[in-house]
Parts: C-alpha cells; structure tokens; sequence
C-alpha cells in the first residue's frame, strides 16, 4: 500500500484537470456567494456552521440558498486541496506549482473564517467587500496554477515587445480598481442583503447620494477601462506588435461592452435582483480575461540576451570584448 502511494504520480495533463477543477470550483463559488448576498439570503442561516442549530436547513428558500453555499464551499476545498497535494505528485515536478496549490486551502480556510465573521456581524459592508477581494485573490492564483500546469518551463517563446507587454499589464490595476468601485456599489445598493426584518448597514458616506456617486464613478472608470483595452489592442496590432494577446483582448473587449449595456439596463430598471447577478457574473469573467490576456501576453525577454543575440546575428564582438583591443592600440 505504501509503495503504491510513493510511486503514484500524474502526468501533466493529469495534474491541468485537477487545477482547472479547482478554479471552476471558485468561479462557481463567487456566483453562488452573489446570489445568496442578492436574494437576501446571507442571514438566511443566522447561525454558523449549522443553519438554525441542525445540519438541514429548514424549508424557507433563503436558509435553502445561504446553506447551500456552504455546503458548494465544502466541495471547493476537496478540490483545492486535491490541487495543493497532487502538485508533489506530478512529474516532472516544478516547485512553483506546489507553492501556488498550497496558498488555494490556506485562502478557502481564510474564506471560511471571513465568511464567519461576515454573518456574525450581520453583513458589515467592510467585510463582505473583504471577502469578494479574497475570492478575485484566489482566483488568480488558481488561474496562474491552471496556466502554468499548461506548459512546461520555458515552453513557451518570450516576447520582445516590451510595449505591447506592459500594456496589457497595465489593464491588472484598471481592472482591480473598477470591480473595487463595483462591489462598493452593490454594498451602497438596494441589495446589502436584508433578511426578514434584520437591517443590514449600507454605506452611506455621502448619505443618500452614495449609490449614485459611487455607480458614476465605477462607470466613469468602467469606461476608462474599455478605452485601455482597445488602446492595447491597437498597440499589439502595430508594426512590430506582438499580436499572441489579441484574442483574449477581444473576448476582454467584448465582456466589457456586454457589461455596459447591462449595467446600464440594471440602472434604468432600478437594480432587479436578477440583472445585478448577471452583472457580477460578467465581472468575474472580465477579470479572468485580464488575467489570460496578461498570461498570453507573456514574460518578456531580458535585454542582455536580446542585445547578446543581435551582437551573434551582427558578427561583430560585444564592447567588453573590443575594449582590450582599443587598449592596446594605445
């Protein structure tokens, strides 16, 4: 038994399906925790980990929602659990596999505590923005593992367009600030997850113009953002460009035109329950097209082996090496 656990090993490809297991299992986990925070059902359980003392809800829809969350949470950590272990496993084994599948089970532990302390203090917007934060943290990681377990090292070409890759990482913080200003929105908004009378603390740092003031600014920078995303497209479509990140800057385009349009739908509707959802679903797949168009874009190639390359294609020595010569004529 024991020799068969230590001459268990996965291949390659073996190991991509566990990770990308995993990061499904977040993708669906943010859906989940938005829909329980929009239908009013984050104290649909008041009481945690069981839900009104026992371990079944009772039959109410929102207790049905809030404790099936959890129990989709339980699924999440056998997988990212499942991720972090079988990356020693994997052969050949990289160490920065590991190292990523290992911060998966701390961050869903930290989700669990944070979640905790979100019903224990009946929704505090502070908290349930920290705890949407944790879960983009996590999915970056989780993407980056599925992204890496994808090629070996150094498989794949560097880039030579120092522009063009460090425009498209340019959109990371763009991206980071707009879903920031998003979820402080939806936690000034009708939808802070009130549950059979309980009150749930908006902010209100500007009274009753907050929601209006934060959503003309996430749209303002939601705005901003697309114009970067078509400036960097533009930018790897240039004579020399390195044109790998197109496709998913164009996938990255078109969510961020889907998302204007029903963002300002929900607007013009009065912010049903329903479209928020779709809103905060489109997001999630906003930021992991940022983080496939980063990853795609690529690792740059250092300049010294750029500039030793076009010394080798030259024919001529590098200056260091000419120097004693220039020395000797002397």
């Amino acid at each position: 038994m024991l020799s068969r656990i230590r001459n268990f090993h996965l291949t390659p490809s073996q190991y991509l399906v566990i990770a990308s297991v995993a990061l499904a299992s977040l993708v669906l986990i943010v859906m989940t925790g938005s829909a329980v925070r929009l239908t009013g059902s984050g104290l649909g359980c008041p009481d945690w980990p069981k839900c009104y003392g026992g371990t079944v809800p009772p039959a109410d829809v929102n207790a049905i929602i809030e404790y099936g969350n959890r129990l989709l949470t339980g699924f999440v950590g056998l997988a990212v659990i499942a991720a972090s272990v079988l990356a020693w496993r994997r052969r050949p084994f990289r160490w920065h596999l590991a190292a990523l599948g290992a911060l998966l089970p701390l961050g869903v532990v930290g989700q669990a505590a944070l979640g905790a302390a979100v019903v224990a203090s009946h929704l505090a917007p502070e908290l349930v923005m920290l705890h949407f934060i944790l879960s983009m943290l996590l999915l970056d990681a989780a993407f980056a593992l599925v992204w890496l377990s994808r090629y070996e090292t150094n498989a794949r070409r560097r880039s030579t367009d120092r522009l063009g890759v460090w425009a498209a990482r340019c959109l990371i913080p763009l991206g980071q600030l707009t879903i920031l200003l998003g979820t402080m929105s939806t936690a000034a908004g009708p939808h802070a997850g009130e549950h059979e009378g309980n009150i749930v603390r908006r902010f209100d740092f500007k009274g009753g113009e907050t929601l209006q003031w934060l959503v003309e600014r996430h749209s303002a920078l939601a705005v901003v953002f697309g114009l970067a995303a078509v400036g960097v497209l533009l930018i790897l479509r240039r004579g020399g460009g390195d044109r790998r990140a197109t496709r998913p800057l164009l996938a990255l385009i078109g969510l961020l035109a889907l998302q204007g349009a029903v963002g300002a739908i929900q607007w013009s509707l009065e912010l049903p329950a329903a479209i928020v959802w779709v809103h905060v679903a489109l997001a999630t797949f906003t930021w992991l097209a940022v983080l496939w168009t980063v990853a795609t874009a690529g690792l740059l190639e250092p300049r010294r082996r750029r500039a030793a390359e076009r010394t080798a294609a030259s024919g001529s020595p590098p200056a260091a090496a000419r120097e004693p010569e220039a020395a000797g004529v002397g």
